[in-house]
C-alpha cells in the first residue's frame, strides 16, 4: 500500500512540474491587481491597427490572474482591464512580452503608475528608454507652454529662439532613440523602437540599427517588420 501511495505521489509531482513547463514559444503571464477581485482581464495583441485579445481571464474572489499563451517572438502587448462598473482611460497597460515567464503587479485604482513588470529584458531596457523620453516631453511641454504665453503677449518672448529650441530637442530626442536601439540591437526593443518612434529618420541611421541587429532579433517579429520596412523605403527613395 505505501508503495501504490508513493507510486501515485511521484506521478502526481511529475504531473505539476510538466504544467509548469514551458515550450520555447510560450509565455506565462502572472500578476496580482490590488483592489479588483471581480471583473475580466484581457491579454491583448495589435493586428493590423486592431486589437486582439489572445486570452480572457475572469476573476471572482481572487486578485491573482495567469495567463499561458503561444509567443514565437518578443511583442508588445496590453493587459486591458474591464472594470464592469466604471469607465475609465487608466485600463490598457502595454508591456514588452517574451517567451518565457512575466510577473505583472498592480494596482486598480492606478492601474498604469503602480505597475511593475518583471522577467522581461525588453520590457527593462524599454522602461529605461521611456524614462528618458519622458524628460524630452516634459521639455518640449514646457517650449510649447512659453510659446503659447509668449503669443499671448508674454515679455522676453522669442519667437524664433523658442522655435530653435524645439527644433534642437527633436534631434537630440531622435539621436538619443537612435543611440540607444544601436546600443541594444541585440534585443527586439531596437527595431521596435526604429518602427515606432524614429521611421522618419534619415535611411542611413535606420540602416545602422539593421545592421547591427543580431540573426535572432533580425528573425522576430519586429526585425521582420523592419527590414521589410527598410525594403519599402529605399524603393520608394
Amino acid at each position: 500500500m505505501y508503495k501504490v501511495i508513493v507510486a501515485l505521489f511521484s506521478v502526481f509531482l511529475l504531473g505539476s512540474c510538466s504544467d509548469n513547463k514551458l515550450n520555447e514559444n510560450e509565455v506565462l503571464i502572472t500578476g496580482t491587481i490590488k483592489g479588483l477581485k471581480k471583473g475580466k482581464l484581457y491579454i491583448q495583441r495589435v493586428e493590423d491597427t486592431t486589437l486582439v485579445a489572445l486570452d480572457t481571464i475572469v476573476l471572482n474572489g481572487s486578485s491573482t490572474f495567469e495567463s499561458k499563451i503561444k509567443l514565437d517572438s518578443p511583442e508588445m502587448l496590453y493587459l486591458f482591464v474591464d472594470r464592469g462598473v466604471t469607465n475609465s482611460i487608466d485600463n490598457n497597460l502595454l508591456f514588452f512580452a517574451e517567451p518565457g515567464k512575466i510577473n505583472i503587479d498592480t494596482n486598480l485604482d492606478t492601474f498604469l503608475a503602480s505597475s511593475k513588470i518583471t522577467g522581461s529584458k525588453n520590457q527593462e531596457l524599454y522602461e529605461q528608454y521611456k524614462d528618458i523620453i519622458s524628460k524630452f516631453n516634459d521639455q518640449q511641454l514646457e517650449l510649447l507652454h512659453a510659446q503659447i504665453m509668449g503669443e499671448k503677449g508674454a515679455k522676453n518672448y522669442s519667437a524664433e529662439a523658442n522655435s530653435k529650441k524645439q527644433d534642437d530637442l527633436l534631434k537630440r530626442r531622435y539621436l538619443y532613440a537612435a543611440n540607444f536601439a544601436l546600443s541594444n540591437a541585440n534585443y527586439e526593443v531596437a527595431p521596435y523602437i526604429a518602427l515606432t518612434d524614429i521611421y522618419d529618420m534619415q535611411p542611413r541611421f535606420l540602416d545602422s540599427i539593421h545592421n547591427k541587429m543580431s540573426p535572432k532579433v533580425a528573425q522576430s517579429k519586429y526585425g521582420k517588420k523592419f527590414t521589410s520596412y527598410l525594403k519599402e523605403q529605399k524603393k520608394n527613395n
